[in-house]
């Protein structure tokens, strides 16, 4: 299958009443790394509860993170760690990193129908992401790993928990994600997927895990685009 990189026609999106996004790499650019801090958040806590080397430790958390999804649920599952705890540790970071984006913001307050944020991370990491956005207010709400009963993306019961407490009509919804086995579920539910990718001169180095390289199935990827402003502004003309 060949994915669409072009602008969507007018039509694609005119159906479209709920619109759910994923937050890091993907409501801001992959480029502005906030992650990072998350990431070296997530060594020490590792390191500092096994009693490993740093370079250890983020081998094991690399490993969890690629066999359970999020190193989270592999620290609970082997460790019996308390996740409250763990995320709160996780997510304690400096979001000036991020500045205010106007012009998304226009964007997706312009779109009709609700809008949600569909994050492996905290309610309040979100709201602090999108609140140094400027655009925490254009949301309905947000579904994080919590209210997912700690199963994070991309176990299809957590989209299926998400749709049902929101009463998603998968058919009339579109995900904007940053990770493509992260759009799996939603296409199997009947969404239109959107997967973001960095600009190609931003010099961002991809995992494996994240790349759209042409050597695995990609049926479940609707559009690329390194744009998310000016996707969101090319179909607005379709709604």
């Amino acid at each position: 299958m060949t994915i669409s990189t072009a602008s969507p026609t007018p039509a694609d999106f005119a159906h479209v009443r709920d619109w759910v996004f994923d937050l890091d790499n993907t409501l801001y650019p992959h480029h502005i790394n906030l992650f990072s801090q998350i990431d070296r958040n997530m060594t020490a806590f590792v390191a500092d509860l096994l009693q490993l080397a740093p370079d250890e430790a983020r081998m094991v958390q690399k490993r969890y993170y690629h066999e359970h999804g999020t190193t989270l649920a592999g620290l609970m599952l082997h460790h019996g760690v308390d996740p409250v705890d763990f995320l709160a540790k996780a997510h304690a970071i400096d979001y000036s990193w991020l500045t205010p984006d106007v012009d998304l913001g226009e964007a997706i307050k312009a779109l009709p129908g609700r809008k949600f944020i569909f994050t492996n991370g905290t309610v309040q990491h979100a709201q602090d992401a999108a609140r140094a956005l400027g655009i925490l207010d254009h949301f309905d709400d947000i579904f994080d790993i919590v209210a997912a009963d700690y199963q994070p993306k991309p176990a299809s019961q957590t989209y299926d928990a998400f749709a049902a407490l929101h009463r998603i009509a998968a058919r009339e919804a579109v995900m904007f994600e940053d990770l493509p086995r992260n759009l799996l579920a939603p296409k199997a539910l009947g969404m239109k997927t959107v997967l973001l990718v960095p600009q190609v001169s931003d010099g961002t180095v991809l995992e494996q895990w994240e790349r759209v390289d042409g050597s695995e199935d990609q049926s479940h990827i609707d559009y690329v685009t390194d744009d998310l402003k000016g996707f969101l502004r090319n179909i607005l003309s379709a709604v």
